[in-house]
Parts: structure tokens; sequence; C-alpha cells
């Protein structure tokens, strides 16, 4: 094996179940995790706190943050789209924070309700109160392409960038391709560029979706960039309510086996997380992607 890991954030009890409809309990979330956590993954996108009329399956959230810090090995990110929704995770217990803004106004008008630079004002200001120990990641929207405005010109990236990186240097930030639109030329392009151009920047990370088809192929040349860090979804379970036509995340089993193909560590037992998968695909009301969990599992 290499000695160039790969960290994969399992985001499906966030990014995953926040599309699904009927409403998953609270203590099936907290099975999902516990056994997802037993697979051997550690980093979580646990849920998120936004409003419970805009996105009902997250009304939970105070519950989830509280049940998962009681999981071993478990390190869990809530996103957070404001300053006053980081008060209100921090309030829930919450010791790591994943503010999102999209590149696009249109997209951030759509999900937040303000233009990016009034969330970059926001952000600073979310920065400034942080108590310590709080770790804080970066997720940058709509940064390949934008349902209402097309593709996303690599120099909008750069400078949506430049304005926020000086805020918190030591903030991961990860990349994200919310409509699933993306090429892999596109994504070496803009990771090649934000990393160049960015060098503080410790850890980068990417988010797809698997749309188009293109989800793992788009991870390989984010690797390929220099990414360490990939977002993916159990069961390819997902897909953004304010994102017209987008589908799941990247399946985490894709994910593994792709990497461990390679010789690439994910340090995550592959048969156990597969059996996760199929439960998850047959959660009512879930529309679950992926090629592995079929390929190795048979399962429909």
């Amino acid at each position: 094996m290499t000695a160039r890991p790969v960290t994969i954030v399992e985001v499906g009890p966030r990014d995953g179940f926040q599309g699904i409809v009927p409403f998953i309990p609270t203590e099936r979330k907290i099975q999902f995790i516990e056994r997802l956590a037993a697979t051997g993954l550690e980093r979580f996108e646990i849920t998120s706190c936004v409003s419970d009329k805009a996105v009902p399956q997250l009304a939970d959230a105070k519950d989830v943050i509280a049940a998962s810090q009681g999981v071993p090995g478990v390190h869990g990110q809530v996103l957070i789209p404001t300053a006053s929704r980081a008060r209100q995770a921090l309030a829930f217990g919450a010791r790591s924070l994943a503010y999102v803004l999209s590149v696009s106004e249109s997209h951030n008008r759509n999900n937040v309700r303000r233009t990016p630079e009034e969330s970059v004002s926001d952000y600073a200001a979310m920065i400034a109160d942080l108590p310590p120990g709080i770790s804080l990641r970066l997720n940058i929207a709509t940064a390949f392409d934008c349902p209402f405005e097309g593709r996303i010109g690599t120099e909008q990236v750069l400078t949506l960038l430049d304005q926020l990186i000086p805020l918190a240097p030591t903030a991961e930030i990860a990349l994200c391709d919310t409509t699933g639109k993306a090429v892999p030329d596109q994504v070496g392009e803009v990771f090649d560029a934000v990393i160049s151009r960015f060098p503080e920047v410790r850890s980068w990370a990417v988010h797809t979706h698997d749309t188009y088809g293109l989800g793992l192929a788009n991870v390989h040349a984010a690797w390929e960039a220099g990414v360490r860090v990939v977002d993916a979804a159990f069961a390819g379970l997902g897909g953004c309510p304010f994102a017209p036509g987008a589908s799941g995340n990247v399946a985490t089993e894709d994910v593994v086996w792709m990497f461990e193909r390679r010789g690439i560590q994910t340090n995550v037992d592959l048969s156990a997380l597969i059996e996760i998968a199929k439960d998850g695909a047959c959660i009512p009301g879930a529309s679950a992607g992926g090629r592995v969990r079929k390929a190795l599992a048979g399962c429909a």
C-alpha cells in the first residue's frame, strides 16, 4: 500500500438523508452512524442546522449531534449556512462546523437568501465569535457548475477564495460539484489553480455528485491534483434540494473500491460497508446510486 492514504468523509447522514421525504427515525440514523463507524470510517457529516420547514428530515439535529458524540471514533461535522445557525449548532454541542456558501449568486440566493458577498461577511462574523477548539471546514458550493448559471469559471472560484481564505487560513476547504456536471479535466484544472494560489491551505477536499456518472472520475481527478479528503455517501444517497436535477453523492463503497484497487489505503472494511449500503438503498423514499454495491452484492 502507498504511504499516502485518503480520508473519506461520510456525508450520508446529512447530504444522503436530507432529501428523503419520509422521516427516518432518529434512532435509525444513529444506528447507521454506528455501523458505518464500525467499518473504519471516522469522519462524518452527521447533520445540518437549517430551517425545519426547508429540510424537515434534519429537524432532529440536536438529538443527532448529542447521540453521535457517544459513538466511539466518530468525528462529526455539522453543516451550517449562516452564523446564526453556527451558534445553534454550538449550543447543541457541535465541535466541528462546515460553513457552506456558493460561488454563483443565483444558487446562493436560492440556498441561503443572500449574495455570496453577504455570506462572506457572515462567515467573517462567525469566525470572530468562534470559541476555542472548534474545527472548521468551508464548503464552496457550485465550484464547477450552477443549476441556474451553468459552468463556473476558475477565476470566479479564485476570486471568492481570495476573500474567504485569509479569514481562516487553517480551515479545510472543500470544492463541491453541486450539480454533478463537472468533468475530470475541469476538476483537475480548478484544483491545480487553487492549490497553487493558496499554499497556506493545509487540507483540500472534494465533494462530487454522480448525476452524469462522473462522480468517481472526478474524485480521481481531484486525487491526481493533490486532494486527499473525499466526501461520499453510502449507497450513493443524496441530492441537493436546492439544485434542481442533481442526483446522489458519489457512493462511499465505490470510492473505497477504487482507491483500494489502486493500492491506496482507506482503512475501511468494504465487505461490511456493502451490507450497510444495501440497507441504505432500502430506506423508504431513498434514491440510491453507485455501482460496486450491485456488482459485489447482486443488489437490485
